[in-house]
């Protein structure tokens, strides 16, 4: 899985951070950040036979931020 390019992106976090993987995401007025991710066929098939997803959110010991993963053909 990886983070992918999509219509509507209007920002890419971590684009000079080496240590990091650059990451696509639109930002609205409001401070919601979307992001999008492609699964690979790999990805797919092992979901298929019943793997499951696994979130790991950095927080660097700040609180946690609400998270709504979601399936679909655009972000909105």
């Amino acid at each position: 899985m990886e983070p992918t390019k999509f219509n509507g992106q209007n920002v890419v976090y971590a684009e000079n951070q080496p240590e990091y993987i650059p990451l696509p995401a639109h930002k609205d007025t409001e401070g919601t950040v979307t992001t999008c991710w492609r699964f690979s066929f790999k990805d797919r098939i092992r979901v298929l036979f019943g793997a499951r997803l696994y979130w790991k959110q950095m927080t660097f010991n700040a609180p946690l931020q609400p998270v709504m993963p979601h399936i679909g053909k655009s972000y909105e």
